[in-house]
């Protein structure tokens, strides 16, 4: 049994839209963006529709801010690659002009019939509630909706994927892809950090509260598949811990026909290509993947924990 693979970023939702089809021209429009720019807007459309969801907004909004939500980047393809792709941090002469692939991207989207519906996810994601945003540094009262959904599943997954301008956003090199087992760190830590922008002003508390309800959601899906893995590592370790009994009553018996015997016990449980020269091996890795999701599961525990204290 091969255990799921858990991806907060799962298109299940989206599907459920038709996106595919309604959206195709629009979606097209990434295939021009570098690899890391396309990746990010699945991953922001895909967190800004389940935000729709949790936030009751409906299916054609849904459909629209979503589509808002794949564009809100594509500005990028006028920024020069040595700034777009730069490994370390931005001047700030260049961040000056990666902050205007906002405005690129709204032109872009308004000079075409077919884009200008989705124009405001290009122009709006980055403006802030307190005035404090770009490129024309609104308030509250003048950001449409779909900007400041965007905003915050834009913010997210800025933090856990650890974006190239990172200086710019407050990113610690301690945070990692979010759904990257062997860089785990909690959830709760970029979390924080929307807790923190929205104390400050520029986010919705709204909008971030759907937001830790639906990572609590997400965190509790993996905790259940988890667990279903476990489950099924319990029942292999008990069938080779059988296959080890017979094993030592095979080295202990005094005549072939009792060897014979056991040995033939062992082989009737094997599985998979397991023997009598690699079943030892195959249990020690089972049990070793077994604490592992064991402690899994416990840090997962305590990521809700930590998200559920945070407050905005």
């Amino acid at each position: 049994m091969k255990e799921n693979e858990i991806d907060f970023y799962s298109k299940t939702t989206l599907k459920s839209y038709n996106l595919d089809e309604s959206i195709r021209y629009q979606l097209s429009m990434l295939d021009s963006l570098d690899v890391f720019t396309r990746k990010h807007s699945e991953n922001v459309a895909n967190i800004t529709c389940r935000l729709c969801e949790r936030l009751r907004l409906g299916k054609d909004y849904t459909v629209y801010c979503t589509t808002c939500a794949y564009l809100h980047d594509v500005g990028k393809l006028f920024i020069p690659s040595s700034i777009l792709q730069k490994q370390g941090p931005l001047t700030d002469e260049e961040f000056e002009i990666m902050k205007t692939h906002t405005t690129l991207g709204y032109k872009m989207c308004m000079d075409d019939l077919k884009l200008r519906p989705y124009a405001n996810g290009a122009l709006y994601h980055h403006e802030a509630l307190n005035g404090t945003g770009y490129p024309n540094h609104l308030t509250k009262k003048d950001i449409p909706l779909e900007g400041q959904i965007i905003r915050v599943a834009d913010e997210f997954d800025a933090i856990v994927s650890k974006r190239q301008y990172k200086s710019h956003i407050g990113i610690t090199d301690t945070l990692r892809l979010l759904v990257k087992e062997a860089q785990i760190i909690p959830k709760s830590v970029a979390l924080k950090s929307l807790e923190t922008n929205t104390r400050l002003g520029k986010l919705s508390p709204k909008i971030v509260r759907a937001l830790f309800h639906v990572v609590i959601e997400d965190t509790e899906y993996e905790i259940s598949c988890i667990m279903d893995y476990v489950k099924y590592i319990k029942e292999q370790i008990k069938r080779l811990e059988v296959i080890k009994s017979y094993n030592l009553k095979r080295q202990k018996a005094k005549c072939e026909k009792r060897k014979n015997y056991f040995k033939s016990g062992m082989e009737a449980l094997f599985e998979g290509g397991e023997n009598v020269n690699n079943f030892m091996y195959v249990l020690e890795e089972y049990s070793a993947v077994y604490l592992k999701k064991k402690e899994r599961i416990n840090n997962l525990f305590n990521e809700i924990k930590e998200i559920k204290k945070l407050r905005v």
